[in-house]
């Protein structure tokens, strides 16, 4: 194990505490592989891999609780799939990439921490600022390795488009979606190359989100989790700053 014993563990929290709220994870396991000092060029296929697992068991989890809403995703997803695809194809210098990198895990450290309250009631969908929104983040997840429902979640939420599990539900499917376009994107153009533990980090993967999509589902995150894995991700984007 090249990258030692805390690295799988850190690998597989990061799977449980993201998929109890519907997300892959992909930001804790760039800000996790960032902390040692994994190559960038393996960072974005490892963790859009990993999303897929993650984020495909979440999903299934909300899907069969009956929280998933179809109507909710799709003005979402129609721009943001081929958006994802082209981001994944861009080059990107790494010492522009750590900086973006570095942005997203500030923008994850703030949703974790300063989670939008529960809406009492949902309303309509905005489709043109639905359509732009989905665009912009598949772009940005294919471009640094991320499903794009670190920032979907809030948006959702503080708009009032849905409760806080179907929030969870429409996030997992829009990570799924969004990596598997990613993942297209890097093989497109024979740039597809995750860590070489990779498989030893889909099965964490899959453990992980197991246990987490059934907390979610049915009971709370663990808060001193919560505040755990944000310390992680705010140590690694000022790794990622001024290293």
């Amino acid at each position: 194990m090249e990258y030692g014993i805390l690295f799988f563990v850190l690998i597989f929290v990061t799977a449980i505490l993201y998929s109890s709220v519907g997300h892959g994870g992909a930001s804790g396991y760039l800000a996790i592989m960032a902390l040692f000092a994994v190559s960038p060029e393996n960072m974005r296929a490892s963790a859009l891999i990993l999303n897929l697992f993650v984020a495909g068991i979440s999903f299934y989890s909300y899907y069969r609780g009956g929280f998933f809403r179809l109507k909710l995703l799709l003005p979402f997803i129609i721009l943001s799939i081929p958006m994802s695809f082209l981001g994944a194809r861009i080059e990107i210098n790494p010492t522009t990439y750590k900086i973006i990198l570095g942005i997203f895990l500030l923008i994850a450290i703030a949703r974790m921490l300063f989670s939008t309250r529960k809406p009492e009631n949902t309303r309509p969908v905005n489709i043109p600022f639905a359509l732009a929104t989905g665009g912009l983040l598949g772009f940005f997840s294919g471009m640094i390795g991320i499903g794009g429902g670190i920032i979907l979640s809030p948006v959702l939420l503080l708009l009032r488009w849905a409760t806080i599990k179907e929030t969870a539900a429409i996030s997992a499917i829009f990570i799924f979606l969004n990596s598997s376009a990613g993942i297209s994107g890097l093989a497109s153009r024979g740039n597809l190359n995750p860590v070489p533990e990779i498989y030893l980090l889909i099965a964490l993967g899959i453990a992980g989100s197991l246990i987490g999509s059934h907390l979610g589902r049915v009971k709370l995150t663990s808060v001193k989790l919560t505040y755990l894995l944000a310390a992680v991700l705010l140590f690694a984007s000022f790794k990622l700053f001024y290293f």
